[in-house]
């Protein structure tokens, strides 16, 4: 799909790689970007463009109500995230999973049920941002990982259903980024903009997957390469 003239919704779009989404679509020349955050008050663009829209992605109704604020939209981008880590037995582990469930998987499938019939009238775009850590669990992230990996099935299954109606279905799975989520992440990190660059790049060629900057492809050479030795690694261990 072409950028140029587009209507996106972008998910979690008040900071990080949200917010570097939210400018590239502008740079690129979307018509109109509506900026979605739980509080509306930090979405502080200055551009006629950009329309700030309340939406929890957890919350169906706010999600109802968004797809019925945002009928025309044409790219919808699965943004936002969470991420609660810590040892794996934890007490609070799985209420930490449930909510990583919650906003990770669950919310990105029903915000795609939402919009799916503005995304098949135009023949849009839908952009799932997920994570290296949806092909392999590390250690202090395991249900985040869990999570992410199954966002990446839901993303497998969502391109076969929305193909045949001529929507492009990206995922994008990057390492750690320097953001508020990612600064306890080990150096270095990738920019937001990297991950935004690839992605739009993505959707304009037609890449099913994109694994953005040098540091994730470093990462998927060496998962690829041995998984098993990868996967030892990632959860600090040898290989078994």
């Amino acid at each position: 799909m072409q950028i140029q003239g587009s209507i996106a919704l972008v998910t979690g779009a008040n900071r990080g790689i949200g917010r570097a989404y939210v400018e590239g679509l502008l740079a690129r020349g979307a018509a109109k970007v509506y900026a979605a955050a739980r509080d509306v008050a930090s979405l502080n663009f200055d551009d006629a463009r950009v329309v700030p829209l309340a939406l929890d992605v957890a919350n169906p109704a706010q999600v109802a109500a968004a797809a019925k604020a945002a009928p025309d939209v044409t790219l919808l981008i699965n943004n936002a995230g969470v991420i609660f880590g810590g040892e794996l037995l934890r007490d609070d582990v799985v209420d930490a999973a449930r909510k990583e469930v919650e906003v990770n998987y669950l919310a990105p499938l029903a915000l795609t049920q939402a919009f799916a019939p503005a995304l098949r009238a135009s023949k849009g775009g839908l952009v799932n941002v997920l994570s290296m850590l949806s092909k392999v669990a590390a250690r202090g992230a395991v249900t985040y990982s869990a999570s992410k990996a199954a966002g990446l099935l839901l993303n497998t299954a969502l391109r076969a259903e929305l193909a045949p109606h001529g929507v492009t279905v990206v995922a994008v799975l990057p390492v750690q980024v320097e953001t508020d989520m990612g600064k306890g992440l080990p150096e270095p990190r990738l920019t937001p903009q990297e991950v935004v660059s690839e992605t739009l790049d993505a959707l304009e060629n037609g890449t099913d997957e994109v694994y953005p900057g040098v540091l994730t492809k470093n990462a998927l050479a060496g998962f690829t390469a041995d998984p098993k030795e990868f996967q030892a690694m990632m959860l600090g261990g040898g290989a078994h």
